[in-house]
């Protein structure tokens, strides 16, 4: 459908046009309309088919329609809340660009950088205001920002908002709002939570599903390196030198491995970036903005932080390390094959990752290819993924427990019986040394005596025997 078609007023379809969009994606189609008869809206879409838009066209369309003050000063009344930086100031951006020739202002507000600028862009006025949940509620309580007049809601990235631990911060803000707006939800995969928060906070909303909850993307190709940890980064070195892959988000699980791979990367001449939650946020714009604009081809993210990074030709994503929750997949492939283009989804899988990936496969129902015959083999992968005693030894593995075996098993009750042996053996003797220290005679001596001698028996109280029985000595 066309955008022309869906009533948009004409300074918006300007704008659009300058972005070169004339079709409204699948989501914007089906939510743009009814979004515009005031509806509550629960809506799920893949990352990359243009939730942003079919939130922010809505909510420009109406601000314009509201009168202005009469005393000329500007109060908040949209709110979007967003869980990271990243994806807070592309949101902002979005706001920008499609609104850029009506005379509405918006501003992104998020921790991880003085608060200075943004109370100052707040005292100036703000129409619409894409928050963070902890900033936002810093400047609540600072009595910077009052939500009083809100009349549109969103909370876009449910399910990663849930995921982060920040519920509490949303149900806290959300009391701050007013009981009349217009709620909107968005989300890329709809977990069982997200409705049953939505049944509390939306009124009769509608309820948009693109398509079906947590499936990918039929223009992505999706591909599994079955390797071992240790040759993981030779892997990736390997990959990289295919001049096809002209730019690569590569997905660690945890921050020093992301500064790790950089670094290793680094070591044999390719330039990499990393950004994730413990780099400063004027650290990670830079190495974004460099990504964007093709100056550094590799860019090493978290999940968190690769939440917002909106690239429309981002010829590939690697999962370097599988993620731990299923519905995160979804998400990190999602970076690339935006806009309807086409893309190259790589994941590295070792012995304990196998477990992640069969409920990967599982949610999304589909079985990814294997690719087969590369340098680097996984060579201590049980043989058998379905066998129980395997799956068991890598599920203790993956938890960080080692995993035992039938050696481990015969020691422990070899070890189990000695001791059960030993104590009986020993129990005579220890109702003996028991009977003994019944009635213990004084201790004679000085002070300077009896101190080293308590010493001496507490020391000896703290030994243990072959029959792991505690005795004193001669003087107890």
């Amino acid at each position: 459908m066309l955008f022309e078609n869906l009533n948009i007023i004409l300074p918006i379809q300007r704008a659009l046009k300058d972005e070169g969009y004339t079709e409204a994606t699948p989501i914007q189609a089906k939510t743009i309309l009814p979004l515009l008869e005031g509806k509550d809206l629960l809506g799920c879409a893949q990352t990359g088919t243009g939730k942003t838009a079919a939130f922010a066209i809505p909510i420009l369309q109406g601000l314009n329609a509201e009168p202005k003050s009469s005393t000329g000063n500007r109060q908040i009344k949209a709110l979007v809340l967003a869980p990271t930086r990243e994806l807070a100031i592309q949101i902002h951006e979005s706001f920008e660009t499609y609104g850029r020739y009506l005379s509405l202002r918006s501003i992104a507000i998020y921790g991880g950088v003085s608060q200075k600028a943004q109370t100052n862009s707040l005292s100036r006025g703000v129409d619409i205001l894409v928050a963070t949940p902890g900033r936002l509620l810093d400047l609540i309580n600072q009595k910077y920002i009052s939500l009083a007049n809100i009349k549109f809601f969103v909370l876009d990235e449910a399910d990663q908002m849930l995921d982060m631990g920040m519920i509490f911060d949303v149900r806290r803000i959300i009391a701050y709002l007013p009981k009349v707006r217009q709620t909107m939800f968005f989300s890329a995969t709809m977990p069982d939570e997200i409705d049953k928060l939505s049944a509390s906070i939306l009124n009769n909303p509608i309820k948009v599903a693109v398509t079906p909850v947590a499936s990918t993307v039929e223009s992505i190709k999706q591909e599994i390196y079955y390797v071992n940890k240790n040759q993981k980064i030779n892997l990736l070195i390997q990959l990289l030198r295919n001049p096809e892959i002209e730019s690569a988000l590569v997905f660690s699980r945890t921050k020093h491995g992301a500064d790790k791979i950089v670094k290793s990367l680094s070591v044999v001449g390719y330039q990499a970036a990393a950004i994730h939650g413990n780099k400063s946020q004027n650290a990670r714009q830079l190495a974004l903005g460099n990504f964007k604009a093709k100056k550094t081809r590799i860019l090493v993210a978290t999940d968190i932080a690769a939440r917002g990074i909106d690239i429309d030709e981002l010829s590939h994503v690697i999962i370097y390390d599988l993620p731990e929750v299923p519905e995160a997949y979804v998400h990190r492939i999602g970076r690339t094959g935006r806009a309807g283009l086409g893309g190259t989804a790589i994941s590295f899988c070792d012995q304990d990752d196998k477990l992640l990936l069969r409920d990967i496969q599982k949610l999304i129902k589909i079985n990814i290819p294997v690719i087969e015959g590369h340098p680097f083999p996984i060579t201590d992968a049980p043989t058998d993924p379905k066998d129980k005693a395997a799956l068991k030894q890598q599920r203790m593995a993956s938890r960080g427990k080692r995993p035992t075996s039938q050696a481990d098993t015969k020691r422990d009750n070899t070890v189990t019986a000695a001791r059960a042996n030993v104590a009986q053996s020993s129990a005579p003797k220890a109702a003996a040394s028991s009977s003994k220290r019944r009635d213990p005679k004084p201790f004679q001596g000085d002070s300077a005596k009896r101190s080293s001698s308590e010493s001496s028996v507490k020391n000896n109280w703290q030994k243990k025997d072959s029959g792991r029985n505690y005795r004193s000595d001669k003087n107890s």
